[in-house]
């Protein structure tokens, strides 16, 4: 277990995690709190990250991707699933959207920036990228079909009539389909769809069994109790930095999420390992799609009240940009900082249109 507390430099903000729960019992209306618990969950994302890692690597490119489809994304599930136990729709559905974006164009950016630096080009495996992206252009399908739907019968997206709450609730099935059908492709392909299998010494696990298991517990129990810290003190941070539930969802909540691996896809391009860094920023977007926002669709219906796919005008055009853009990047299998450099800047300009809408609460 300490191997893997010492296994990465982000772990250091674990000591976040008791200094968060100190001051929510002693300030619990100061900003402070949501600042620490937001912080925690980086370096915990990071310890499911590696719990499934390590596990994924001792059990084969079939389970493994078995393996990542379950946890591969279980800090931004765990964290909706609070914020959706507590009313937050619109921060839950705003965090799909940022998970989204961060991943292809933040982590993607990044990755090609930083691993193109010194280097003419990097090549990655295309076909895997293109699959991956294919994947994921599914999804953004069914996040934009109810907003078509409610613009082209009601002229708005403020209608939300009963039929878009069962469009949502049967396109969270016919996703979550298409996510099993890759898990049987990956089950008798005997390869990982949305995580490749790169050789060298990487591929030694790092922890047995019993201490890959125990990282999981551990990390997916303390993200639990982070998450419920983190809502519950979201409304004195957003009064304090005058934040919008929409800004804190797209930027803030998916980038603590998705730090961990934001941070491996880049150490991994920094390597040259680019077919790796690729898949992770693709592939977890594509999860986000088929996988999480189904999963919470689902969710919602049973705990009430239900949430639909029906996102707003700017997350639906941000997410389609994105996609677009990393579709345009990966298409030739190669990448250089200058590339990265652009899916930043795109970033950076969604980033800034996202924090100057106006709070309507």
């Amino acid at each position: 277990m300490l191997r893997a507390v010492l296994s990465s430099p982000i772990n250091a903000l674990l000591v976040v995690v008791p200094i968060s729960w100190i001051l929510h019992v002693i300030l619990p209306d100061s900003p402070w709190v949501f600042i620490t618990a937001a912080a925690s969950l980086i370096p915990l994302a990071g310890l499911i990250g590696l719990g499934t890692d390590q596990l994924a690597r001792r059990s084969g490119p079939a389970w493994g991707g078995f393996l990542n489809a379950t946890f591969g994304n279980a800090a931004e599930l765990i964290i909706a699933t609070v914020a959706l136990r507590n009313g937050h729709i619109e921060l839950v559905k705003a965090s799909i959207t940022g998970s989204i974006l961060g991943n292809l164009l933040l982590v993607l950016g990044l990755s090609f920036f930083v691993g193109g630096l010194g280097r003419r080009m990097q090549k990655f495996h295309r076909t895997s990228a293109t699959n991956t992206a294919a994947m994921l252009f599914l999804g953004v399908v069914a996040l934009v079909i109810p907003a078509v739907f409610d613009l082209a019968l009601y002229g708005n997206l403020q209608a939300h009539p009963p039929a878009i709450d069962y469009l949502s609730f049967w396109s969270a099935f016919v996703l979550i389909g298409a996510y099993v059908g890759s898990l049987i492709y990956s089950f008798t392909a005997n390869r990982d769809l949305f995580r490749p299998t790169h050789g060298g010494k990487h591929d030694d696990p790092l922890l047995p069994t019993s201490a890959a298991v125990g990282v999981l517990a551990a990390g997916t129990l303390l993200t639990t109790i982070q998450a419920e810290i983190l809502v519950r003190a979201m409304a004195p941070a957003l009064a304090r930095f005058g934040f919008t539930e929409l800004f804190v969802g797209v930027i803030v909540i998916a980038l603590v999420g998705n730090a961990a691996e934001h941070y491996s896809a880049v150490t991994a391009a920094r390597r040259d390992e680019m077919t790796l860094a690729v898949e992770i920023a693709v592939g977890s977007s594509a999860q986000i799609a088929l996988l999480v926002a189904p999963a919470l669709v689902l969710y919602s219906f049973a705990i009430g009240p239900p949430m639909s796919l029906l996102f707003n005008a700017l997350e639906i055009t941000a997410i389609a940009l994105s996609v677009l853009s990393t579709s345009l990047v990966v298409v030739d299998g190669e990448s250089n900082w200058v590339e990265g450099l652009q899916l930043l800047s795109i970033y950076l300009i969604l980033a800034l249109a996202f924090y100057f809408v106006p709070n309507t609460g």
